[in-house]
């Protein structure tokens, strides 16, 4: 693997898995709104369907990153202050990679969690407290780490993911709130009929119950995409070795486990939740690669 140059590593083949599970449900989802759609509007569900399938391109396109995608993400421009210190670590991961500036966009995440993440083809977000209290070159192997995702194309199956998740959650949302309403009506409406009770409690019943068919559905290919990303931060933590920041993301990933943060899940459902490998896992991985490294040299 060239560190300087883009490729598609197996990690980003394999986070296709949750997209692949995420599909059907979407395309339920959708078909879902296009009943409603279709009432007001003459177009054919593959038209509706293919249509929002690939918008999801947009995604993709810089400018719409920089407007849309971070803002939905809850990220924001940098302020001076943290312009400054994020493009002074910033500039020798760029220069390290032999990129231009320009080809990314950084966000910032208000949020007290020492973390970061990519998405999206050029956006990369840090927190507020990561940019606080990291001193330069470990900010700098976090950026490495992060430039690393989005030069093995792992961000790609993540953000198509996304995209398909959102109208099944939002259909979710959806049923949860017609449930409420009809739980609500029911007892407010229909306390002294028991056959209109009995209806009421049914509607309730059938909406909840499609309300979690769907989200469980979103539950397992997060649970599968959660699975295929631990490669994705051993493959990017490798990467960011490769280019020179080995030793400062080691010790930004040190910081973090003396915050009490990146511990080892202890029972099932905890790893199964787990999008990262535990941080001491990581450290001794890169250790080791940077052993190898140093053993490799003439």
């Amino acid at each position: 693997m060239n560190a300087r140059t883009r490729s598609v590593e197996s990690s980003a083949v394999t986070a296709l898995a949750p997209v692949v599970m995420l599909l059907p449900v979407c395309l339920v989802a959708l078909f879902i709104y296009w009943v409603v759609v279709h009432l007001f509007w003459d177009v054919r569900y593959v038209q509706f369907a293919l249509g929002y399938l690939a918008a999801v391109v947009l995604l993709f396109l810089k400018p719409v990153q920089v407007v849309v995608l971070a803002r939905l993400l809850g990220a924001r421009r940098p302020t001076r202050d943290e312009r400054v210190r994020l493009d002074t670590a910033w500039r020798g991961v760029l220069e390290a990679a032999r990129l231009p500036a320009r080809r990314y966009v950084l966000a910032v995440l208000p949020a007290e969690e020492l973390n970061a993440f990519a998405c999206g083809g050029h956006l990369v977000v840090v927190t507020t407290l990561a940019i606080e209290i990291l001193p330069r070159d470990e900010l700098a192997g976090v950026l490495a780490h992060e430039l690393s995702h989005h030069l093995g194309f792992h961000t790609v199956a993540l953000t198509v993911a996304a995209w398909l998740s959102a109208p099944v959650l939002l259909l979710a949302r959806i049923g949860f709130f017609l449930q409420n309403v009809a739980s609500a009506a029911t007892t407010s409406f229909a306390r002294n009929s028991t056959a209109l009770t009995v209806v009421g409690g049914l509607v309730s019943v059938l909406l909840t119950g499609v309300s979690w068919i769907f989200l469980s559905g979103l539950v397992v290919a997060n649970a599968v995409g959660n699975v295929a990303g631990k490669g994705s931060e051993f493959q990017a933590d490798q990467r960011a070795v490769m280019l020179g920041f080995g030793r400062e993301l080691s010790s930004a990933l040190r910081r973090v486990v003396a915050m009490g943060g990146g511990t080892r899940p202890r029972t099932w459902r905890e790893r199964l939740s787990a999008s990262h490998p535990p941080a001491r896992t990581r450290i001794a991985r890169i250790d080791a690669v940077r052993r190898a490294q140093r053993t490799a040299r003439p």
